[in-house]
């Protein structure tokens, strides 16, 4: 099997990548990241050479680039939005099965730089559904996001539930992808299957993320901003639960609900072979609790200021994940408190911080 992962070189894409490799299923694996500046690009070179692709190795003449450490993976610097140089590799490559992890993420920078997220998250998706749709690929896996429930108040987030009002142009962005990839799904049975992750944290977090910006701020003696006083909820699931949740996606391609009715439509599914599914912890955790659980791991109190809600956010998150447990047998299993300790670790670790 060969599989395509985009967004290799960020938080979720990397770790999927390594579990992919690691696992020893026999699948060839070539990941695709145009690695941008929005956030610390030594972050993410730190990720890929963790998979044996050193950032010597790596040029702009998008060719695949060999790991040192698993014979089975390669390595391309692409950015999604080059149609010409995305079509080129999928006839090249011929990939049986996509894992769409690429991205302009954030809801915050959404609102200042809205284009870039047309940019990658609409028209690069495009870019990825048409080779895949030419060259018969086997099952699209996608990052769609919590984000999509935006004035949906019903807790905790149901799949089955409508999101038709986001509130941040990102989320309007991951709303498109599920739209397109239904389209693709009914009009060429192409399986699609969409992923809201809610709130994913852990070792090689992105430096955008809450647990990042508090834990940098905290160990420099700086206070941390804390969003509608302090009283939020989000349902926060570690990497490595998220990690096994799209592994068993990828193995189980959507058939079509030949029960789904056009009367009464479950937004989850459909006739056609496509799917939505939650990927959270089914537990949400206090903003308080969570900066509780960070005091402790660095053995410091942090300096708090207290702000207002800020424009595109919402007060609490929840998934519901009984589909996914249902279909796949999908078991988080890490605790917020383990999660944010190994967190912790890694983060003295990489960036030489003694406590």
């Amino acid at each position: 099997m060969k599989i395509l992962v985009t967004g290799t070189a960020g938080f979720i894409g990397s770790y999927v990548t390594e579990r992919l490799l690691e696992l020893e299923r026999g699948d060839d694996v070539i990941g695709l990241d145009c690695i941008n500046d929005y956030y610390d690009v030594n972050v993410k070179y730190g990720r890929l050479k963790r998979a044996g692709i050193d950032r010597d190795d790596i040029s702009d003449e998008t060719e695949p680039v060999q790991s040192r450490i698993y014979p089975s993976y390669r390595f391309v610097k692409m950015a999604l939005e080059d149609r010409s140089a995305v079509e080129r590799l999928f006839e090249e490559e011929k990939f049986d099965k996509v894992i769409n992890l690429a991205a302009q993420a954030g809801v915050r920078y959404s609102l200042t730089n809205p284009h870039a997220y047309i940019d990658s998250n609409i028209a690069g998706f495009m870019n990825l559904l048409e080779p895949c749709r030419h060259n018969k690929v086997k099952h699209l896996v996608y990052a769609s996001s919590s984000s999509v429930y935006g004035l949906n108040e019903s807790l905790p987030f149901a799949t089955h539930d409508n999101v038709d009002h986001p509130i941040s142009i990102y989320a309007a962005t991951k709303k498109s992808n599920e739209l397109m990839s239904h389209t693709y799904s009914h009009l060429y049975g192409l399986p699609t299957t969409g992923l809201r992750f809610f709130t994913v944290y852990g070792p090689w977090g992105r430096p955008d993320m809450a647990l990042f910006l508090f834990t940098k701020a905290i160990l420099e003696g700086r206070p941390i901003d804390i969003f509608n006083n302090g009283k939020m909820r989000r349902d926060f699931t570690y990497i490595d639960d998220i990690v096994t949740g799209v592994i068993k996606v990828l193995d189980n391609p959507p058939k079509g609900n030949p029960e789904w009715s056009g009367k009464d439509p479950d937004p989850s599914c459909s006739r056609a072979p496509y799917k939505i599914y939650n990927i959270g912890n089914n537990s949400p955790v206090g903003l308080m609790e969570y900066i509780e659980a960070i005091e402790r791991a660095i053995g410091r109190e942090a300096e708090k200021n207290y702000l207002p809600m800020q424009p595109g956010d919402v007060p609490a998150t929840w998934a519901n994940v009984d589909n996914l447990v249902e279909d796949l047998e999908y078991s988080p299993s890490v605790t917020v408190e383990d999660g944010v300790q190994r967190f912790v670790d890694w983060y003295l670790d990489f960036f030489k911080v003694s406590l």
